[in-house]
């Protein structure tokens, strides 16, 4: 599903990721944890297509058999919006939209009709457990709730991988374990491979394989 090889990033005269290699397999779960400045974050970035790897190494990064170093922007920021969803730390939903609107913004943006992504986000907000919060907005909602409304709208395109960067980090601890169960339900219901970055033990313990980060590489691949 994922295969990266020799990834480096720099900025200026900071390196970040000094020859990362990793491989992800369909339906994995995996967390990446190490500490603070050990290049997480980058690394899941540039896995997400969100940036980019430097271009005066031979790094390669194939998504689903898809060399991401020859699409152009558009074509890049297509293959974000058809194949891969985020979970951030904080929701990140627009203030101004209900919980419905902001789980279909995303099917929006690949053109899908508003009956059709509002059918599709009702049912991810049913099976997450938020059918009477359609029209709530996210100042009406707990955290655990915008949470996921959140992870129904990384979920609205049916995408192959989520990319998860501290997705519990502003939960309370009864929703953090909410959320750690969720994201396994989801893996078994409809087959995505979860990446995330985390300093929370539990889910980095619960992961199929836990990759450990220090000072830009990967020193553990368990």
């Amino acid at each position: 599903m994922i295969k990266a090889n020799n990834i480096y990033k720099n900025y200026d005269d900071l390196n970040v990721l000094k020859g990362v290699n990793l491989h992800i397999q369909k339906g994995e779960i995996v967390s990446i944890v190490g500490a603070s400045g050990a290049g997480k974050t980058t690394l899941l970035q540039i896995l997400g297509t969100l940036d980019h790897i430097n271009t005066t190494q031979q790094g390669s990064l194939f998504i689903n058999n898809v060399d991401i170093n020859t699409l152009s922007s558009w074509q890049l920021s297509k293959f974000r919006n058809e194949h891969l969803g985020f979970i951030f730390q904080f929701h990140q939903l627009l203030p101004e939209f209900t919980a419905l609107e902001n789980v279909c913004i995303p099917a929006f943006i690949k053109n899908t009709s508003k009956i059709e992504a509002e059918k599709k986000a009702k049912k991810l907000l049913d099976f997450l457990g938020l059918t009477e919060r359609y029209h709530h907005k996210p100042n009406a909602l707990s955290g655990g709730e915008q949470q996921r409304v959140a992870v129904a709208r990384a979920l609205i395109n049916d995408p192959k991988i989520i990319f998860a960067d501290e997705p519990s980090g502003n939960l309370d601890s009864e929703s953090a374990e909410n959320l750690h169960q969720l994201f396994f339900k989801l893996r078994d219901e409809f087959g995505q491979t979860f990446v995330i970055v985390t300093h929370n033990k539990e889910l980095a313990d619960m992961a199929d394989r836990k990759l450990v980060m220090i000072d830009g590489t990967i020193i553990n691949n368990n």
